[in-house]
């Protein structure tokens, strides 16, 4: 074996060695926030108390017909929500992922606010989850079995509301594996309350704080 060839083969160990360190060591590092401008609302329910009525005026002007069954549904007016790169869907007891074309705009736009809010403010990735979309007559009825303060006259069954957890996120993970420092729900909710303010204040949307049910009740406008 000549001195060059040796020499060669001892560079390129050293090189798989050294890119192998570097990469574990980029592994190995943690994300860590750098919180900044965090101010949230002052108050949740002086700032989001839009009451049923509202809701449900603008929800039978823009929504579909209330359906008495899941089974006879009108989808043409209808988009499915899927769990994408803004937001998650959660697993839905008492709905079906269908919303009218502008609850399916807002609830994007506020998925996306939410992301680039928590970019800016130097906070790790979160995305929202949604816990409650379309109801049918038969959908209010057994939720009111759970929960007798249910709204009979909802203005889920329309089409044009969701819910949007306040008390959990999902992490989003890091494209090449590194450990990133959470970020409590309490500040998560803070700057959600930001993101869901400024859409209001932009005549977006209704948004009702729901303090037993720990979710943002909001309906498109």
């Amino acid at each position: 074996m000549s001195k060059k060839f040796l020499f060669y083969s001892i560079g390129i160990v050293f090189v798989i060695i050294l890119l192998v360190g570097l990469i574990q060591c980029n592994q190995r590092s943690v994300i860590y926030n750098s919180p900044r401008n965090i101010k949230g609302v002052v108050s949740y329910k002086r700032s989001f108390g839009d009451l049923n009525p509202l809701h449900l005026d603008v929800a039978k002007k823009i929504g579909i017909s209330p359906s008495s069954s899941r089974e006879v549904i009108d989808n043409k007016k209808l988009k499915r929500i899927k769990t994408n790169q803004w937001y998650k869907v959660d697993s839905l007891t008492h709905s079906v992922p269908y919303l009218v074309s502008n609850g399916h705009k807002l609830l994007e736009t506020i998925g996306v606010n939410f992301r680039d809010s928590l970019e800016q403010k130097g906070l790790n990735p979160y995305n929202i989850i949604v816990t409650s979309v379309l109801r049918t007559n038969d959908d209010v009825q057994k939720l009111r079995k759970r929960n007798v303060n249910a709204s009979v006259n909802s203005a889920h069954c329309y089409g044009t509301t969701f819910d949007i957890s306040w008390k959990r996120f999902e992490q989003v993970e890091h494209r090449w594996g590194r450990t990133m420092e959470g970020v409590s729900s309490d500040t998560l909710k803070l700057v959600l309350s930001e993101v869901l303010r400024d859409l209001k204040q932009q005549e977006l949307c209704y948004v009702k704080y729901e303090l037993r049910q720990g979710c943002f009740h909001i309906t498109a406008r």
